[in-house]
């Protein structure tokens, strides 16, 4: 392992923050270079690059023709679900960027204007974007097939004056018809945008209504036909919003997270070698979509900034047409570095314990695997390590700081993995542990996660249209600091340990509990696949931890009997304090589009509480699954 220069550049940019973001700054094209790097005086926290104009578009296109990479991939599109395959040139991607500029433009869409995205894993997708990002709209882009009600709420505070979206989506066995949803969402929306333009996908031609709706590729042809020209990008200040990103909020209305265009190109850029180790050139992927953070930064722009291929890829981890999908994926186009959710992984090794399917491919390209998005799991990790034999790097990191808080730095050289902690701080990030009064906690003590103001660059300045809520919901709880919401501790070496959100944290007869540190153990039960742990209502302890467990295809043993084997584990590990009576075999866990364990309904299902089904949630029949399971044991 070559010596990690990590603690060198961290010390850097502690020494000297903003030379070290100017000299970060300096490998971008500026229309004009900040002479301000931060301006603690500008915005609820402070600006970064608050002098320097700039386009994030053309940094991540016209830089690269110019530099003679017109010829290379920019985007390679992969969907075994269509059965179709794609790929754009940095030149192709920026003329069909230009074009649909040039579209959005002659409805008078421009610098300031808001554009919603709603769209599935297609190129069209990444040239709506970076469309926008050209003129200067804001993009706001909505998971494609979210529920019209949410896409309504979305409307309404962001007052898109155009839509861009896709006719259909498609899910395995099933096209998901976006166009009715968008109708009704714009039918309930007191907000009504001027116009919507649509990509008539092959599987489904949507009707459009008239004097309001465009066929995307019509409007396109027709502008090729009149020989339209360039489309020079627009002048943006640094601070100028880039997009709006919406992610649930705790009082049900969701928080529009707001992108700059400066600080996040530079961030970005610089994660790209320094904690991912790629360069321009490489191929790249991340296998999330373009509707979640993960898509905007790791799908998007990073990449394209750094000159990269990038992949849009319609497909999943398993059943498109086995588990064996995303080893094809990195043997057919040569992909370095592959960076996807945890889940992702525990649902191949589910179907595939052994990856039988792996030795059908060579998968000798890939240089390291990254996890993100949820805790991994030491036993998904060591199994990937087993079967990949590359590095397999957990990191941490938020829709709201838009990168990586924490990682283990590839390009920097990596640091000694420590399973169950996503390594250290990155630098621009200055991690603290706090009490309940703010106070520092001493090496390996639990408690709230926060960082030292001023965010780095690339990090949310504020939420759209909602100074006060950002405040309160990030600022207020300790002073000076920005309050992660995630609970954990730091070792002796400054490692980090993420143990779950603030609630998460259970209360077991006045001692506090991690949910994660119980996962980890679960999760290490040999037939396992994947696990959750929640605290249900106890009347006489408070809470008491409930756990989950999804067995791997072939378990041999008994449902009761591996139920009894996992109480007992955690009892061994975690000790009778834990309290950890209840283990429930289910066929699979409820999760949002992205992966993510919806927890926080699974436990208002078990303590009787009202719930509503979750705007995010991949498969709404799960929910009732888990509740008929919980009704059917001892603790409903």
């Amino acid at each position: 392992m070559q010596q990690s220069r990590y603690h060198q550049v961290y010390a850097q940019w502690q020494n000297d923050p903003e030379g070290f973001w100017r000299d970060a700054a300096g490998s971008l094209d500026w229309i004009k270079a900040p002479t301000q790097i931060f301006d603690k005086s500008a915005g609820i926290y402070g600006r970064w690059f608050t002098d320097g104009v700039c386009n994030t578009s053309q940094n991540c296109l016209d830089r690269h023709v110019a530099a003679g990479r017109g010829d290379q991939p920019a985007v390679i599109y992969d969907s075994p679900i269509a059965g179709a395959k794609r790929t754009l040139t940095y030149s192709q991607l920026l003329r069909e960027v230009e074009l649909l500029g040039h579209s959005l433009k002659r409805f008078n869409v421009g610098k300031g204007d808001r554009v919603i995205i709603y769209m599935p894993m297609v190129p069209e997708a990444v040239v709506a974007m970076l469309a926008c990002a050209r003129i200067g709209a804001i993009h706001s882009v909505v998971f494609g097939g979210f529920a019209a009600h949410e896409l309504a709420t979305r409307i309404d505070d962001a007052k898109p004056k155009a839509i861009l979206a896709a006719s259909c989506g498609l899910e395995p066995g099933r096209v998901v018809h976006y166009k009715p949803l968008l109708d009704r969402a714009i039918e309930e929306a007191h907000h009504k945008p001027e116009t919507c333009i649509i990509l008539q996908r092959p599987q489904e031609v949507a009707s459009l209504i008239e004097g309001r709706d465009y066929d995307w590729m019509a409007l396109r042809n027709e502008l090729e036909a009149k020989g339209a020209g360039p489309l020079a990008p627009e002048p943006m200040l640094a601070t100028d919003p880039l997009y709006v990103l919406y992610t649930s909020g705790t009082t049900g209305k969701p928080k529009g997270v707001v992108r700059d265009n400066g600080g996040h190109m530079v961030a970005l850029n610089w994660t790209m070698g320094a904690l991912y180790g790629v360069e321009a050139g490489d191929i790249y992927w991340a296998a999330s979509d373009v509707g979640w953070v993960v898509g905007h930064s790791y799908i998007v722009y990073a990449p394209l900034l750094k000159g990269c291929t990038t992949i849009i890829y319609e497909g999943k981890p398993v059943g498109t047409p086995d588990p064996g999908a995303f080893w094809r994926m990195i043997s057919e186009h040569k992909i370095k570095v592959l960076f996807t959710a945890p889940t992702a992984f525990r649902a191949i090794k589910k179907e595939d314990p052994k990856a039988e399917y792996l030795q059908n491919y060579d998968v000798s390209g890939l240089k390291a695997l990254f996890l993100a998005g949820e805790r991994a799991d030491p036993d998904t990790v060591k199994w990937a390590e087993d079967i990949l034999k590359v590095p397999v790097i957990d990191h941490w990191w938020q829709t709201e700081t838009g990168w990586a808080i924490a990682g283990n730095p590839l390009g920097l050289g990596m640091l000694p993995i420590k399973y169950g902690s996503p390594t250290v701080p990155m630098p621009g990030h200055d991690v603290h542990i706090l009490d309940e009064t703010g106070k520092e906690v001493e090496a390996g003590k639990m408690g709230s996660i926060a960082i030292k103001l001023p965010l780095p660059p690339g990090c949310l300045p504020t939420l759209w249209n909602a100074d006060e809520r950002f405040h309160s919901g990030y600022l207020n709880e300790f002073h000076g600091y920005y309050n992660t919401s995630d609970a954990g501790f730091k070792d002796e070496e400054g490692y980090l340990f993420i143990m779950g959100r603030t609630d998460d944290i259970i209360n077991v007869a006045g001692h506090r509990l991690s949910t994660g540190g119980m996962e980890e153990v679960l999760s290490a039960h040999p037939s396992v696949a994947e696990c959750a742990v929640i605290g249900a209502k106890d009347s006489l302890k408070g809470e008491v931890p409930v756990g989950f467990v999804v067995l791997k295809a072939g378990a041999n043993a008994g449902h009761d009997q591996i139920a009894k084997e996992c109480v007992r584990l955690v009892r061994d590990q975690i000790g009778p304090v834990a309290a950890f009576k209840t283990a429930l075999v289910v066929n699979r866990l409820p999760k949002t589009r992205s992966g993510k364990i919806l927890r926080g309904t699974m436990k208002k299902i078990a303590d009787g509480d009202a719930w509503s089904m979750p705007a995010t949630i991949d498969d709404p029949a799960v929910l009732e699954e888990i509740a008929v399971v919980l009704k059917n044991s001892t603790i409903a």
